[in-house]
């Protein structure tokens, strides 16, 4: 397995796209509104990254995107802290030690631009996906913070950076 962890281009848009919604039909989220499937912005992620402090990293394997995983300067968060955004991979991609790959490479990013900690928005069907954020050491939340505008999630998690 050759996997290239790369930072997102403009030709990434429409897979990208793809691959976050396939996500919550394969994981049978029903709620889709107030989420990430029906915000615009997940159509042009190039341009969404393209903000200071933030970036989105790319798996890919043969030409082949596996999946995303990203910070953002989320609006009103607490200083010194980002917000872990479009984690998603295929299904070919899962169980693979690449969703791992990808945050860790977020991890070391936001420590470069300064943040202390990393805040995350989830839905309870993203089982597989907690259950690594609870392994990378994310703490539960009573509530959310800042405006992320997902106001579809009900999972917040938070983890403190080394």
């Amino acid at each position: 397995m050759s996997i290239i962890i790369r930072k997102n281009k403009l030709e990434d848009n429409e897979i990208l796209a793809k691959i976050i919604r396939s996500c919550f039909h394969d994981f049978k989220v029903e709620c889709t509104c107030g989420t990430v499937y029906s915000d615009p912005t997940t159509d042009d992620l190039y341009s969404l990254f393209k903000a200071e402090k933030s970036a989105l990293f790319i798996a890919e394997e043969d030409g082949l995107i596996l999946g995303c995983c990203g910070i953002f300067p989320t609006e009103n968060l607490p200083e010194n802290t980002t917000e872990l955004v479009k984690f998603y991979l295929t299904k070919k991609a899962r169980g693979k030690g690449i969703g791992k790959l990808l945050m860790e490479n977020c991890f070391e990013k936001a420590k470069e631009l300064g943040y202390q900690k990393v805040y995350l928005e989830s839905l309870p069907e993203f089982s597989k996906a907690v259950s690594i954020y609870e392994k990378q050491g994310f703490q539960y939340l009573e509530k959310a913070l800042g405006n992320s505008g997902h106001s579809g999630c009900n999972l917040w998690m938070i983890k403190e950076l080394d």
